[in-house]
C-alpha cells in the first residue's frame, strides 16, 4: 500500500532539511555547476558534500552528468527554484512581522 500524500511529502521536506542541501539547490539555480565550484562555495570538506549530493541525487530533486572528467549537478527542473523562491518569501514575511513585534517591545520600554 502506498504511503498516504502527507506522508511522502513529508519525507520529501525532511530531506531539504539539510542546511547543505538547501545552500547546494541555492547554488544550483544559477545552472548546471561542476563539483569543484560547489565544494569551493560551501567549503566544507568532499566527503560530506558528496554525501549531502547522493541524498539529493536519490531524491530525484538534481541530476548528475559528466563533462569529460568533471562531474555536474544541475536541478532536475524549475519546481525546486520556485520552491526554494516561495520559502524565501515566506521567511521574509515572518521576519518582517517578527521585526514590528521587536519594534514594538522596544518601544514599550
Amino acid at each position: 500500500m502506498a504511503a498516504p500524500l502527507y506522508q511522502a511529502k513529508a519525507e520529501f521536506f525532511r530531506m531539504l532539511g539539510h542546511p547543505t542541501r538547501i545552500r547546494v539547490l541555492e547554488l544550483l539555480q544559477a545552472g548546471p555547476t561542476p563539483v569543484r565550484d560547489l565544494l569551493a562555495d560551501l567549503g566544507i570538506e568532499p566527503s560530506s558534500l558528496s554525501q549531502q549530493l547522493a541524498v539529493l541525487r536519490r531524491s530525484g530533486i538534481v541530476t548528475a552528468g559528466r563533462e569529460g572528467s568533471t562531474v555536474v549537478y544541475a536541478l532536475a527542473g524549475a519546481d525546486v527554484a520556485d520552491l526554494l523562491r516561495s520559502a524565501r518569501r515566506i521567511l521574509t514575511e515572518l521576519l518582517a512581522e517578527q521585526g514590528t513585534l521587536l519594534a514594538e517591545l522596544r518601544a514599550a520600554d
